[in-house]
């Protein structure tokens, strides 16, 4: 695979931040005028795009061509975050919730972002900040749940779940995991919250393949069948009535894979589909019409004692027509990320924030969309 060297769009890079409120933000830390794309987990203050993105990044995908589609700029998050794992769309928004941030691994963050107005508000923050938690939203409700997640980086997960109320601007907490984890997805599916895969408990925080399904009207977990094989930070989503869990990882991104597993509710049991071109984990995923699309995540070697992680942060931007069980490849990100928020309104998928380098070292506050050709 070919090592592709990408730059910043000179308009990401100058768009505009709102200010946050100390109020709503319980955990305490400064707050400054963030007028920076990039920051660091260990010191405070903005810092440039890290020099080992023209090693890291890669965008070429072997997939075979598609319509390529394009990538715009639009309004930075408020301030730089990432291994948020995902972004949920609820009522024309795009909703950020959790992660790292300004030197800290558990943030309570809860950023929604109007694309009519290309502007962040800050909504009630998560009553339990954590990184990795399972958000998914309910249309119909008008709710979105957060589902678990880890309060050390990575790992050490809880098994606390919650719902938040558009209508009320306001998070209640509802039956918890039955097992404690982080970094599971969560889909909706006929009414049902259906929370698949994860990192569990313990030194070795191994992959689950737990697959828990939450009734909102009698707040109780059931148990499914469980994955085929067990993986976190994967792209997760639902089409057709059918539930598309994509890539992800085997315990950490060294173990990555291109697995495509499909749930069928009916028959409660699980098939494999054709696997995605690129294996990546801390990948997003959206669907705009007819297509499932996966995009950013990384993959490497997670480092230690031995040095720091090392490997590659991806930019494709590939496609699956369910239809004919077939990829395609379009315009990758011009800032390739991991651990990133994407979410689909309107035919256009919007991916902010994330980690532009492998490992959680260095946060962006990028935020790009793609339009579909």
């Amino acid at each position: 695979m070919t090592l592709a060297r990408r730059s910043l769009l000179a308009t990401a890079l100058s768009a505009p931040f709102i200010d946050r409120a100390a109020a709503q933000s319980p955990q305490g830390g400064g707050h400054a005028h963030h007028g920076d794309m990039f920051h660091s987990l260990r010191s405070p203050g903005g810092v440039p795009l890290p020099p080992q993105t023209a090693q890291q990044w890669v965008t070429e995908s072997p997939a075979p061509a598609g319509p390529p589609g394009r990538w715009e700029a639009r309004a930075a998050l408020p301030l730089p975050r990432s291994e948020m794992a995902w972004g949920v769309a609820l009522k024309g928004r795009i909703h950020i919730i959790g992660g790292y941030g300004e030197q800290r691994v558990d943030r309570n963050y809860h950023h929604a972002y109007d694309p009519a107005r290309d502007a962040w508000v800050e909504l009630a923050v998560l009553p339990r900040g954590a990184n990795h938690v399972g958000v998914v939203a309910d249309e119909g409700r008008g709710v979105i749940y957060a589902l678990g997640g880890f309060v050390e980086q990575n790992r050490t997960p809880h098994s606390d779940c919650f719902v938040w109320d558009a209508a009320a601007d306001r998070w209640q907490t509802i039956a918890p995991l039955p097992r404690l984890r982080g970094a599971g997805a969560a889909v909706m599916l006929d009414g049902m919250v259906h929370h698949i895969g994860g990192a569990g408990d313990g030194a070795d925080r191994a992959s689950v393949a737990w697959h828990e399904i939450y009734d909102p009207a009698a707040d109780r977990w059931t148990v499914a069948r469980p994955l085929p094989a067990g993986r976190d930070h994967t792209g997760t989503v639902t089409f057709g009535g059918l539930i598309h869990v994509i890539g992800g990882r085997f315990n950490d991104f060294g173990h990555n894979t291109a697995l495509h597993h499909v749930y069928d509710k009916a028959t409660d049991r699980w098939s494999l589909r054709a696997p995605l071109p690129t294996a990546r984990s801390g990948q997003g995923a959206g669907v705009v019409g007819d297509r499932i699309y996966i995009m950013g995540g990384e993959g490497g070697t997670p480092g230690g004692p031995s040095g720091p992680p090392t490997g590659n942060v991806f930019g494709q931007m590939e496609s699956y027509s369910p239809a004919t069980d077939t990829w395609l490849h379009h315009a990758p990100m011009p800032t390739p990320r991991h651990g990133l928020g994407a979410a689909a309104v309107d035919g256009r998928i919007y991916v902010a924030g994330g980690g532009p380098i492998v490992g959680g070292g260095v946060q962006s506050a990028v935020h790009e969309v793609f339009i579909p050709a």
